[in-house]
């Protein structure tokens, strides 16, 4: 079963931003991938995109560099009403921290058959056992997050 999920004129406008992050991500020699956090206000925390290699940190992706920001910023690990714009399905390091950040909502572009720990392989998001539910829709500007990924990947290869 194909779940379909709507998207809002907001929605985009904050994945279009995560999607700058992941060009830039792109230009850096990094996996393209882009975040943004986003208040429940509406306003941007935190964007960001990988940076493992050039901050020589196995943990430095797009999601935990843009809640890491995002809690300093609020003075509080607790992101409660916050939505994390990402270009790709998290993994299951990134899926936990949002749930221990307690974020209200993920948005993502495409998902991540290898990898992928909010829907392809593990739902850690909304897994029962766990102290908290994050919402998660994702396909919104799927093409174009996967062009970047497959124009990344094929140059290494």
């Amino acid at each position: 079963m194909v779940e379909i999920f709507t998207f809002t004129k907001e929605d985009e406008y904050f994945m279009s931003l995560a999607l700058d992050e992941a060009r830039k991500a792109f230009e850096e020699d990094e996996v393209p991938v882009g975040a943004v956090l986003v208040s429940s206000e509406g306003e941007v925390l935190a964007k960001d995109h990988n940076r493992i290699i050039s901050l020589c940190d196995p943990t430095a992706h797009a999601e935990i560099l843009v809640l890491r920001e995002s809690a300093k910023r609020l003075g509080n690990y607790r992101l409660l009403g916050c939505k994390l714009y990402v270009t790709l399905e998290p993994c299951a390091m990134c899926a936990y921290a949002m749930v221990l950040a307690r974020i209200t909502e993920l948005i993502f572009a495409t998902l991540d058959p290898k990898t992928g720990a909010c829907v392809s392989l593990y739902q850690i998001p909304n897994d029962p056992r766990l102290n908290h539910r994050v919402k998660v829709r994702y396909g919104l500007f799927k093409e174009e997050a996967e062009l970047l990924l497959k124009e990344f990947f094929k140059a290494k290869r």
